[in-house]
């Protein structure tokens, strides 16, 4: 639910009001909800600072989170994006380690494979979201490593060319690419 309204006491009736009305709806059809998993988190602007709400369900207080697993995109409430990214900077890590492992077994056309299965699988997901953040600078200079380490150049070489021959898209390509689809 989002709810909006700028004045803070109508703000927190409504969403408890909204709150008792879907619990209401989902036991008349027979959907019960895990309330105890249920939480609230308020998004804030550098402007704008949260406000001290008590949303309450059956005389228990909900408790206000700042990071929220949704969808699998982590969530702050400053939409930062550094969370989500921080979380996937860890599993492309460890991709990275594995692929340099894997490297010497593999050709490089099994190499793309793992590369496509494994780390664009998770830059790619959400990515219409937190791409346009400057925290996905972190997660572009590891896909670049990447590249580098599927082709076998040192470090400070530019891997331009090598994105073209491996006909692979840099991460602000395909983010660019997920905003010129989702306008149609």
């Amino acid at each position: 639910m989002i709810i909006i309204n700028l004045n803070p006491s109508n703000f927190e009736k409504s969403v408890n009001k909204i709150i008792q009305d879907i619990n209401e709806w989902f036991n008349t059809n027979l959907l019960p909800l895990n309330l105890d998993k249920t939480h609230f988190i308020q998004f804030v602007t550098k402007n704008i600072s949260s406000t001290d709400l008590n949303i309450m369900h059956e005389n228990k207080k909900k408790p206000e989170v700042y990071i929220t697993k949704f969808l699998g995109l982590m969530l702050d409430n400053t939409l930062s994006w550094k969370t989500h990214i921080d979380t996937i900077l860890r599993k492309l890590s460890s991709a990275s380690i594995a692929l340099r492992i894997i490297k010497t077994f593999l050709s490089q056309d099994s190499l793309k494979m793992v590369y496509y299965s494994y780390f664009h699988s998770m830059t790619t997901y959400g990515l219409i979201f937190w791409g346009n953040s400057h925290h996905s600078n972190i997660i572009f200079r590891l896909q670049k490593r990447i590249i580098k380490i599927n082709v076998g150049i040192r470090g400070r070489d530019s891997c331009r060319e090598h994105f073209k021959k491996l006909r692979m898209l840099p991460l602000q390509s395909q983010y660019i690419l997920s905003h010129l689809f989702c306008d149609r």
